[in-house]
């Protein structure tokens, strides 16, 4: 008995940051406690199946997912993998749900666990989550399934490098639902959903402007590093699965409640609700994508998702507003493809580059004009330092009774701190700098003015044309940005200065450039 007291002490210990996971790891049940006397623990056999009764499917993060993967607005309507003439099929009968007996869910799911080492089993948890998946939220599971053609052959590269069970790509799905850009209200980010501890412990970088939980690849290699160190830990599955779900603290005090079981179905009535629908959530995620089509359930196009961004390499530091303002790329496109720059800021340099994901026509675009557009980013900075000049001037000789300060950003500072130290306010220091955004950088000069009240430029000298307008007559093969970029301006400027509501020009129109 004293090898199993020494045991359970040995399970109690704290876990270190290591295993830090996804919902909460300091989950305490409120009927737990804390100073059990193992002796009175009744040994359990572990191949017993206990089964809590609570599904509380409405209040579950898996829900939760499903939901947001059906604001993703790429899709294209169309669905992959079969013909016009099963399409019709499809779309005649889409609204009529095929049904199944136990015994046929039950044989199924065999038939996929003789195909892999984790020991999938069928039980009315797993059926209420089939349900779920193949009925109530149906639609959602088409997503989830064109979405697989986008993320999975990446998945089973990942997994087969750490030998890992390649059914455990299904594991996104019931995190995220394979929406790259999900975050849970706990705090978790991306397609595995870490937290910032587990993150940062398995080599993701997350600070100021940059977040790689949102980088797909990074955070897949992640994750199979986690759930590999995991099996070694505890050389189980499913025990695996709760500990990813809740952390390896909650699942250790679960085992000794349980009086020793290694067994999921075991310890289940021990562990958080969440986690106790967790285990049954995955089983039914891999048979609903595997018996898809059984169901009526086809995988819906996700259109550019799939097959038409690419990766450019950005060296310079650049902001997606001028990303968007010299090529024309929507910004919504900037902002979805690339989640993991929270501040919309690529702090690119010659020696650390950061890969930039746009629509295929757009990351053609940017490649022929790279060098360009980090010139135009420059002088946009240039432009915003002669403007807080000009204002600096405008208040030392306006009467106006107050001091111009020059502040050096110094690192760790925001906006926020250097508006408390010297009592201004953010809005302020935006509208003196031209800032657009609250990001500033270590290094970077602002104005700011104290008891004069800061005055601005006046409309009339904000507005005039530094030149001459000039005319331009589009010519055969021109675009908006072609001739933005040899004028020297943006595509917003042409369209503003033009009062054009779309990019499309013709050939014989004119155009007005301020020089």
């Amino acid at each position: 008995m004293k090898y199993l007291r020494l045991f359970a002490l040995l399970l109690l210990m704290p876990t270190t940051g290591l295993f830090a996971q996804i919902e909460d790891p300091n989950y305490i049940d409120p009927d737990d406690e804390l100073y059990l006397d193992i002796d009175s623990l009744p040994l359990t056999d572990s191949t017993t199946t206990i089964f809590n009764d609570r599904i509380d499917i409405d209040n579950s993060t898996v829900l939760q997912m499903l939901d947001l993967v059906g604001g993703i607005s790429y899709f294209n309507g169309s669905y992959l993998s079969f013909d016009t003439a099963q399409l019709n099929v499809y779309e005649y009968e889409k609204y009529e749900v095929p049904t199944f007996s136990d015994e046929v869910y039950a044989e199924r799911i065999r038939t996929l666990a003789q195909e892999t080492t984790i020991p999938l089993v069928f039980n009315q948890k797993v059926k209420a989550y089939i349900n779920l998946y193949a009925d109530r939220k149906r639609m959602q599971s088409s997503r989830m399934l064109g979405l697989s053609y986008v993320y999975f052959p990446m998945f089973e590269e990942k997994l087969a490098k750490y030998d890992l069970p390649l059914e455990l790509k299904y594991l996104a799905m019931v995190e995220s639902a394979l929406n790259p850009t999900a975050g849970s209200h706990a705090g978790a980010k991306g397609l595995w959903q870490f937290m910032t501890a587990t993150a940062k412990d398995y080599g993701l970088k997350v600070t100021t402007l940059i977040d790689e939980r949102y980088d797909p690849e990074r955070e897949t290699e992640a994750a199979c590093r986690f759930l590999k160190n995991l099996y070694s830990r505890y050389g189980d599955w499913f025990l695996v699965l709760a500990a990813y779900n809740s952390g390896p603290g909650t699942v250790n005090k679960a085992i000794i409640r349980s009086g020793g079981a290694h067994d999921y179905w075991t310890i289940s009535r021990f562990l958080p609700v969440e986690t106790q629908n967790y285990v049954p959530a995955f089983i039914a995620v891999n048979y609903v994508m595997t018996f898809a089509s059984a169901h009526n359930i086809y995988p819906l196009n996700p259109g550019l998702l799939l097959s038409g961004t690419d990766t450019v390499q950005v060296r310079d530091y650049i902001t997606f507003d001028q990303i968007n303002q010299y090529i024309g790329v929507p910004k919504n496109d900037i902002e979805f493809f690339n989640p993991q720059y929270t501040k919309k800021v690529i702090p690119g340099t010659s020696e650390t580059k950061y890969a930039l994901r746009l629509p295929a026509k757009y990351s053609l675009l940017f490649a022929q004009v790279e060098d360009s557009l980090y010139a135009y980013a420059k002088r946009q900075e240039v432009k915003q330092k002669a403007y807080q000049e000009q204002i600096a001037q405008q208040n030392s000789g306006g009467g106006g009774g107050g001091t111009t300060i020059k502040h050096t950003v110094k690192k760790g500072e925001s906006l926020g701190s250097i508006a408390k130290k010297y009592g201004v306010t953010v809005s302020n220091l935006k509208k003196w700098n031209n800032l657009k955004s609250d990001v500033v950088r270590p290094g970077q000069k602002l104005t700011i003015h104290k008891g004069g009240g800061g005055k601005s430029v006046s409309k009339s000298n904000s507005s005039k044309s530094s030149g001459n307008v000039k005319t331009h007559t589009v010519k055969k093969g021109e675009t908006l940005s072609s001739i933005a970029r040899k004028y020297g301006c943006t595509v917003n400027d042409l369209k503003k200065w033009n009062n054009l509501k779309s990019t499309k020009v013709k050939v014989g129109q004119k155009l007005k450039i301020k020089q």
